[in-house]
């Protein structure tokens, strides 16, 4: 159950989460992606108005606005939220860490692919603005308030505004390792 893995995974990584309980009914990320389960499933039943009622009541609720199109994969922690933003057409792969303030926004007003697509194992500091039909790849590392609008290679770190790549090939279990965050 998708769920319960997510339950897991913020209990492994969140350090001041007393149970999986406090985690369901307390943290916003979580009941974000609830809401956006529902939102994004009614979206692709084509069912008209309902989905973005779901997504606006998550929104006032949490204070984190997922668009019911944004896939979504498994393992998503949304850590605090408030103000984090993911657009339309934004593709998040699985086990992806996102901090309060994100921004997964789009810089084309066609109707395209114009949101960012986030690979597997990848995190965003808090305050990063992701811009635009890019690919940030597996396992890398977005630094706080970084404004990325080019694509980012897989296992880099990238900071800035705009971002460049400060480290290559961080090694697994060292996501989460922010001190790290230097150049090289």
């Amino acid at each position: 159950m998708r769920v319960l893995s997510t339950l897991k995974r913020y209990r492994r990584y969140d350090p001041a989460a007393k149970g999986y309980l406090e985690v369901l009914l307390l943290y916003p990320g979580i009941k974000a992606l609830c809401f956006h389960r529902v939102a994004h499933f009614l979206s692709r039943l084509g069912v008209p108005f309902f989905p973005r009622a779901v997504s606006e009541l998550s929104r006032f609720l949490t204070g984190i606005d997922i668009h019911p199109g944004a896939r979504i994969g498994r393992g998503l922690i949304i850590d605090h939220g408030m103000g984090t933003v993911v657009g339309e057409t934004a593709v998040i792969g699985n086990d992806v860490i996102i901090y309060q303030g994100v921004t997964l926004g789009g810089v084309d007003l066609r109707h395209q692919k114009r949101h960012p697509t986030i690979e597997d194992h990848v995190v965003i500091g808090a305050g990063a603005k992701v811009l635009g039909n890019i690919v940030i790849g597996e396992g890398s590392r977005i630094g706080a308030n970084s404004v990325v609008v080019d694509p980012v290679p897989p296992n880099t770190t990238v900071v800035g505004i705009p971002a460049r790549p400060v480290t290559k090939g961080i090694a697994p279990g060292e996501e989460l390792s922010h001190q790290k965050i230097k150049e090289t």
